[in-house]
């Protein structure tokens, strides 16, 4: 699909690569560790519902999927660079764990809020993705999540607004813009960067779309001002 992002470039907004796996256990620091970061591409079309993909599972229900965050976004503009970073050791799409790896939806071109068709679905954009210790187990690199951090290439989550079939390689439609344009990349700056923007944090506190869990986070950041 050719579409605009918000600098008028022309874009490919395409779901690259579906990726799903149940947990599976694995060794850490001399420990068991359940985890279902290690996701795989799949063919054809698969069921997207509230809550997740079909087949896909996340050990961590307090801090994986659920209603706002059924489905794990990650950008393969930001392989390349890991591929850098990491001595290309990466393993291909789904190597951040991510259920969909997108291509022309960047941090900086998506709001909290935008809302999408993809196949037989509607998507919204909740919030970014918070990188967790899982990721450095699954790279050997244990400061992994913080580099990621750091950078601001998160990725994000999507709610969904309508359940359907989605299948790998379908574009995406634009159905709707928030308007009162808060970028994922501006989410991110307020949560991890500039920490004293309180008309920042004000903002995003308007977006309706935002998830439950950093709505509640940054209402506590206020109320400790």
């Amino acid at each position: 699909m050719e579409g605009k992002d918000r600098i008028g470039r022309a874009c490919l907004v395409r779901l690259e690569s579906l990726n799903v796996s149940k947990p599976v256990t694995v060794e850490y620091n001399g420990k068991s560790l359940e985890t279902g970061i290690y996701k795989e591409p799949v063919s054809g079309s698969v069921f997207l519902s509230r809550v997740n993909l079909e087949g896909d599972g996340q050990a961590d229900l307090v801090y994986h999927g659920g209603e706002d965050k059924a489905v794990c976004v990650y950008c393969s503009e930001h392989y390349p660079y890991w591929e850098e970073r990491l001595d290309g050791k990466l393993s291909g799409s789904g190597a951040f764990g991510e259920n969909f790896t997108v291509s022309g939806m960047t941090e900086s071109e998506l709001c909290i809020g935008d809302v999408f068709g993809i196949g037989e679905a509607v998507v919204q954009v909740s919030q970014p993705r918070q990188p967790c210790f899982k990721l450095a187990v699954k790279h050997g690199v244990t400061d992994l999540p913080a580099q990621v951090q750091a950078t601001g290439y998160t990725g994000y989550y999507f709610r969904v607004l309508q359940e359907g079939r989605v299948e790998a390689g379908q574009p995406f439609r634009l159905m709707e813009r928030d308007a009162l344009g808060v970028t994922v990349a501006e989410a991110n700056r307020l949560k991890y960067h500039d920490k004293q923007d309180v008309e920042g944090v004000r903002k995003l506190l308007q977006v309706k779309a935002l998830s439950a869990s950093w709505r509640e986070s940054f209402e506590r950041r206020l109320e400790e001002k």
